[in-house]
Parts: C-alpha cells; structure tokens; sequence
C-alpha cells in the first residue's frame, strides 16, 4: 500500500516511522510519502490561506497550492505504478471513521490523505478531485481539532495493521472491538496475563480451565455486558438475528430484551427498571 499526506506541518507525522507502521514501512509493506502543502506556494510568505467568501472567522485554504501539490503526487504514483487511488479527507463534517471503514481502506492500494487547518480546505478542491477518485471524508469523533494530522495518524494505524503480515499474528484482530464477524457493533471485553495473581487479585477461573468453549463463551458474554455498560446505543441498533440463544441470555440478565412495538426485525431497548446494576 502506498500513503501520500500533504500537509504543512510534515514533522506532525513523524510517528509514521515508529511501532508498526515503521516496522511495516521498513520492510517494504507500506510506503508513505509525508509532503509540504508549502513546496506548491509561490509568495515570499508561502501562503496557503485567505479569508473566506461570504465574510465570517478563520481563515480557509486555497485551490491553488492545494490542487498543484495533488496533482504532482498523482502523477509521481501513477510514475511509479501506483493505482487507484482514494483521496482521504479529514474532517469533523466527514462520515464516522469506523472499523468497518478501516477494512474497506485497507483493500485500497493508495489513499492520500489531505489533513487541513484553519476553517478547512476550498470545497472546489474536494468536488475536482471526485471526478478523479473517490474522495472519503471522514470524521474521527464528534469533536474539533487543531488541524487533520492527528486524524491522519488515527486512520494510518488502524488501517496499516489489517494489512497481511503487519500484525505478528494475523489473528490478532479477528476479536478486536467493532471486529466484521461475531464482533460487529460489540466492545471487546476484559484480557489477562500471568502472573496469575496481583495484589489479590485473581484473574477469572474459566481463563485457566483449558476448556476453550467455556473461554470462548465468557469472552463473548464479557463482551455483551462491557458493550451494555460503554456503549449501549450499539445494542440498541443491533440486528437481534446477530445474537444467538446464549447471547439471548446474557442480554436477558443485563436488562435487554426485544422491543415488541419495534420494527418488523425487531430491535432491543433497555428496560427502565427491575435491573440491577
């Protein structure tokens, strides 16, 4: 997979050199090329913003700089034999950046990312360039930033670590939160390891009893009731056909059952009292 940001603070991404995003760029998984938004200005100042039509606060970026500087990194990529490439746009205005999401980028062969700063980048940028490739804007959380790098560095990691051979075991993720499969739309629930106790603390008696059905069916049950405690929209939303009769069970004693007023495949609701916390 091949990474292009364009951004004015390149020094933002030096965290792309380290863990396993370095480790997948040192050996040749992934190639990520930083550049300076400022390397397409023209002015003594490298100017790379102007106030905005239409009056108001901040300050917005300009085409110029912007669409010079994309057009050089698509033509050195498609030089070197990159193709089809996505435009990656972070924004709080974008859709939510997902699990989901992340496995649908990782199948892509090129993604350029164009982190802004100020009020944002000129929407003619983001409409020229959807004639081109598809633009996804995306949004990291319900909450404004500085600028787009750290969104840059959030998508960069849970993408690159889907791809074959970053993770040591390729497994790894199968369980994670939000994981497609048996995970969708749960929180992963509690881990452990040795030594067996700490400070009195035992860890589940199940974990060491070898039996992995019975491991299997505690982490899944772990799993419904930190997702019923963090996160009770996702269970809220969930298709019940996701959950089976031992899945039934548990949400039964975590104060879930199916809303018989709700849609026609149904959906869950919390009951409001008779639940102990």
């Amino acid at each position: 997979m091949r990474l292009d940001v364009v951004t004015i603070f390149p020094e933002y991404l030096e965290p792309l050199n380290v863990s396993l995003v370095g480790k997948a760029r040192a050996r040749g998984q992934l190639d990520v090329r930083v550049h300076d938004l400022r390397a397409w200005t023209f002015d003594r100042h490298n100017t790379v913003d102007d106030t905005p039509y239409g009056g108001g606060p901040g300050m917005v970026m300009k085409t110029d700089p912007w669409g010079d500087a994309l057009d050089t990194v698509l033509a050195d990529g498609y030089e070197t034999g990159a193709r089809a490439p996505a435009l990656i746009v972070p924004t709080p205005s974008g859709r939510p950046f997902t699990q989901e999401l992340a496995v649908e980028l990782s199948e892509r062969p090129w993604l350029i990312f164009t982190p802004a700063r100020y009020e944002g980048i000129d929407r003619r940028v983001m409409d020229e360039y959807a004639t081109r490739m598809p633009v996804y804007e995306v949004s990291i959380g319900d909450y404004v930033l500085a600028g787009g790098e750290a969104a840059v560095l959030v998508v960069t990691e849970a993408v690159a670590r889907l791809l074959p051979g970053v993770l040591g075991n390729a497994e790894s993720h199968r369980d994670d939160s939000f994981a497609p499969g048996a995970m969708a739309n749960l929180l992963e629930g509690p881990v452990y390891t040795k030594p067996p106790v700490w400070r009195g603390r035992d860890i589940p008696e199940v974990l060491l009893s070898g039996h992995h059905g019975k491991i299997s069916r505690w982490r899944r049950d772990e799993a419904l009731r930190r997702t019923t405690l963090n996160r009770p929209d996702l269970i809220e939303r969930c298709d019940p056909k996701a959950f089976d009769k031992k899945d039934r069970e548990m949400l039964s004693i975590l104060g879930w059952e199916p809303d018989p007023d709700g849609e026609p495949y149904g959906r869950f609701w919390r009951r409001a009292e008779g639940v102990e916390q």
